[in-house]
Parts: C-alpha cells; sequence; structure tokens
C-alpha cells in the first residue's frame, strides 16, 4: 500500500528533480492563500476572488501551449532553472506590493497573472523531464511520487502560508514563496542535460499545431482532459474559501489556510498509500469514480457548519483527486511519444490549471446570485453527473486498460 520509492533509488537526477519540484510546489502554494486572501480583504468581494482565478487563465492558456513547445525545443534542465527565477521575481514583486502603507489590488492581479503565465512554462517542462530520467516501468511510481510531493505541498503550503500571513503578514508570506523558489533552482543545477530529442529544434506554429493535432486524434486524452475540466470547474470551490473560513465558519487568516490545506492533507494520505496503483489494469474506470467521489465530498462540503467535518470532507476530495491524477498522468505519459511530451503536457496543464481557474470564476459568479453554500453544494453535484455524462459519451476512457502499447514517434 505505501507509496514506491524505487524511482528516487535508481536516479540520481530524478532525486535532484524531486527535490527542487518540492521547494517549488512549497513556494507556491504560499500565493494559493496569500493573493485570494489579500483580495478578498481589500475587496470584499467573492466574486472579485473569482476574477483573479480568471485573470490568471489568459496568460497560463496563451503561454503553456508555447511553452511545451519551448520544452521540446530546448535544453530542458536550463528552461527549468529560469522558471524559478522569473517566478521568484514575480513573488518579490507581490511582497513589495503588501508591504507599501496603502497595498492596491491590480498588482495582485498583474503579477498573478505573470506568476501564471510563468508556471505555463515551468510545469510541462518538469513532466515532460521525467521520462527522460526514468525507465518505462519506473513511470506509475513516480507519478504517485509526483502527487505524495504535491499533496505534501498542498497540506504544508496554505496551512503555513494562513499561519504566516495570520501570525507575521503577508510580506512575509510573499517572501517566503521567492526564498521556494531560489531553493528549487539550486537543487535543480546537478541535473544533466537535457537537449531536445533529436537535435536543437525551432518553437515556430506548426509545433505547436502537431501537438494538438495529435490530441485531436486521440479519444482517450480528450477524455481524461474533459473529465478534469468537469471536477475542476464546477468542483472546485477554493475562491470561496476566504469567505467560508471568516464568515461562515468565523475564522481569520489561519482558517482560510486550513480550507486550503484540507484537500492536500487527504490527497497527501491518498498519494503515500498509493502503493497500490501499479497493479490497478482499469485505470480509467478508477479516473471515474475518483471524480465521482470528488464532486460528492464537495457537495457535502457545501452542507455542513462544522469546521472540524468540513475539513474532513475536503480532506476524502482531495483523496479521490489524487488517485484520478495519477492515473491521468500515467495515460498520457504512456499514450505520447517523447518528441510531443513537452507538447502535450503543455495541455495537460492547461487543463489542470486552467479549469481551477475557470472554477473560481464559476464558484464566485454563482456565490455573488445566490450564496456561497448554494455555489458549493451545486458545483459538486454537477460534476457527478457530468461524469457519468462523460464516461458515457467518451467510452474509450472506461476500457483504457493499462498498460497500452508504447506510443510511436512521430515522423520527422
Amino acid at each position: 500500500m505505501i507509496v514506491d520509492i524505487g524511482p528516487l533509488r535508481r536516479s540520481p537526477d530524478y532525486r535532484w528533480l524531486y527535490a527542487g519540484q518540492f521547494s517549488s510546489a512549497m513556494a507556491r502554494q504560499m500565493t494559493v492563500v496569500a493573493a485570494p486572501y489579500q483580495v478578498f480583504v481589500l475587496t470584499g468581494s467573492s466574486l472579485a476572488v473569482g476574477l483573479l482565478g480568471l485573470a490568471q487563465l489568459a496568460p497560463l492558456l496563451a503561454v503553456s501551449l508555447v511553452g511545451g513547445a519551448v520544452a521540446d525545443a530546448v535544453d530542458r534542465r536550463r528552461l527549468l532553472l529560469v522558471m524559478q527565477g522569473l517566478l521568484g521575481v514575480t513573488a518579490l514583486g507581490l511582497a513589495v506590493n503588501a508591504a507599501v502603507a496603502a497595498p492596491r489590488v491590480w498588482p495582485v492581479f498583474a503579477l498573478s497573472a505573470l506568476n501564471a503565465g510563468f508556471s505555463g512554462i515551468d510545469s510541462p517542462t518538469r513532466n515532460a523531464v521525467i521520462p527522460a530520467l526514468l525507465e518505462r516501468d519506473d513511470l506509475p511510481a513516480a507519478y504517485a511520487l509526483n502527487q505524495t510531493l504535491s499533496t505534501v505541498a498542498h497540506a504544508v503550503g496554505p496551512m503555513l502560508g494562513g499561519l504566516v500571513i495570520a501570525r507575521a503578514s503577508l510580506t512575509a508570506a510573499y517572501g517566503l514563496e521567492a526564498a521556494g523558489f531560489v531553493i528549487a533552482a539550486f537543487n535543480m543545477m546537478p541535473i544533466r542535460s537535457l537537449p531536445p530529442v533529436g537535435g536543437s529544434r525551432r518553437v515556430a506554429m506548426a509545433s505547436i499545431l502537431e501537438g494538438l493535432r495529435f490530441l485531436r486524434s486521440r479519444r482517450l486524452l480528450q477524455a481524461c482532459f474533459v473529465i478534469d475540466l468537469n471536477a475542476m470547474v464546477f468542483g472546485m470551490p477554493r475562491a470561496l474559501f476566504p469567505a467560508l473560513g471568516t464568515e461562515v465558519f468565523g475564522g481569520d487568516a489561519a482558517t482560510v489556510g486550513f480550507l486550503y490545506a484540507a484537500p492536500g492533507t487527504g490527497a497527501m494520505v491518498g498519494a503515500v498509500t498509493a502503493g497500490w496503483v501499479g497493479a490497478v489494469r482499469r485505470q480509467g474506470r478508477a479516473v471515474i469514480l475518483a471524480v465521482v467521489v470528488w464532486g460528492a465530498a464537495i457537495a457535502m462540503f457545501g452542507l455542513t457548519s462544522w469546521l472540524p467535518l468540513a475539513l474532513i470532507l475536503l480532506g476524502v476530495a482531495g483523496a479521490a483527486d489524487v488517485v484520478s491524477a495519477v492515473f491521468r498522468n500515467t495515460i498520457l505519459q504512456l499514450s505520447v511519444p517523447d518528441g510531443l511530451r513537452g507538447r502535450l503536457s503543455a495541455i495537460h496543464v492547461a487543463v489542470v490549471g486552467g479549469g481551477p481557474r475557470l472554477g473560481d470564476f464559476e464558484a464566485g459568479t454563482v456565490a455573488a446570485i445566490a450564496s456561497p453554500r448554494v455555489s458549493v453544494v451545486s458545483g459538486g453535484l454537477v460534476c457527478v453527473i457530468g461524469t457519468l455524462v462523460i464516461a458515457r459519451l467518451m467510452p474509450e476512457l472506461v476500457r483504457y486498460v493499462h498498460p497500452p502499447q508504447a506510443a510511436p514517434e512521430p515522423a520527422a
């Protein structure tokens, strides 16, 4: 049952990447709490928090598609180092804005949008690097390890962020984020050079379109992306956490941090007990079941007024989400040739990162029209119904059996 750490033992380069990813993920989770909380404090509006997610969506989508092509065209190690530096600069900008006597809302929107854009290059590059560092049979365990890392960061980072904001300041939280990106860069330096397969390539529109054409011909991959969008757009109420934490549950920034951390805590438990994932053959069905559990738990979360039960239900949702993510990542990476992994990982990042931001806008809008509770409950129920519809209309996911045949390399 315990997650397999074999990939960390067998690949020194993967160990260095893993250490860098942990520092970067912890840094990123500081902003996940700090930026929405600051916007809510300055505006008092959940809709404004939802608009913050929408502001991050456009640069994430635009840059991630180009970022995937860049990741397939240049040395991926060097690109990772550059991205950590740029992400650190945006965190410093947020710290400066928070430190002034009268912080403004627009720099939070602008710098968060830049951060999302840089993440659109950083994330697909990290995903595309992993198969180059490990043997094929190690990939399911590696993605379970990555989910473990991500869930620890999602559990500890927001909790730490909320406590730092409550006990110190927003400036301190943003400063810790900047330091995390610097540490990540130092951790990634020992990784060997990772030039593109087949030598240097040009980053051109034709390269980007090649990745989109590959996706268009693979309904299985489309199903993985659509089912995740359904879960994140309708079943991700994180834009409401500042309002729920301070008004419904009567807490402060620390309470808001606990709400953001609860799904990550549940996901962490799910990830560290994910040793069984390598034995699952019907991985598509596992994805469908996990997303149904996610939506149901979110709907029940919206009905409770007792904070401990609310945190438990968010934890259950997080555990279901990590199971879905492990299998979706495995399906993606084993269905795509190495020469296209950067571009397909970029589309994956656009979906995984864009879905929650659309969800922020959806949740904030419904909350403004009705109430935060109505927004959460209705979103969870729509998620469950949508998942069953997707399973019916896209049976490729239901029929998927692991392991698939190796994906052929694209023609030169």
